[in-house]
């Protein structure tokens, strides 16, 4: 069985690959699905996110990298996918994740929603903070890889002179 594993990954955090392992382990396959959210500022373009996300698991077997627009059921369906997997690091988390994962359940055929918790050392991960941090050159590793680290420096740094 397979599941999909859908965010904006701007930028993929290892929080983010804990979920992708976790949830290959459990489900076999996983599709990380790159989401292209036009009202969003990025950082990254859909397809350095997903340069991004092919380097940092390079070897692990049982991922696909992918991205999509529109709606996540929809994509899914496409997919032949009936699964998706949302990583959970707080209660507020769940609650705003709740009302999504209710909606894909009854659209259309639907879709199920399984909820994995964030391990305890990345409970506190978050791309927001990894952002911040590399603004002021700071050591991102607790929160991404290095290879993203370096990216998100040159992105930010540079924006900065």
């Amino acid at each position: 069985m397979k599941a999909i594993y859908a965010g904006s990954f701007d930028p993929v955090t290892n929080g983010h690959l804990d979920i992708i392992k976790r949830a290959k382990d459990i489900f076999g396959e996983v599709i990380v699905a790159v989401l292209d959210n036009t009202s969003k500022k990025e950082l990254f373009t859909v397809e350095e996110r997903k340069e991004l996300l092919h380097k940092v698991l390079k070897g692990v077997e049982g991922v696909e990298i992918d991205s999509f627009d529109g709606l996540l059921v929809d994509y899914a369906k496409k997919k032949n996918c009936k699964v998706i997997v949302r990583g959970l690091r707080s209660a507020s988390d769940y609650f705003n994740e709740y009302t999504l994962a209710m909606a894909n359940m009854h659209y259309k055929d639907g879709v199920e929603t399984v909820f994995l918790l964030a391990s305890n050392e990345n409970l506190f991960v978050s791309s927001t903070l990894a952002k911040e941090v590399s603004t002021f050159d700071g050591d991102t590793d607790l929160f991404v890889p290095p290879v993203v680290g370096e990216a998100m420096k040159k992105k930010l740094l540079r924006r900065k002179i």
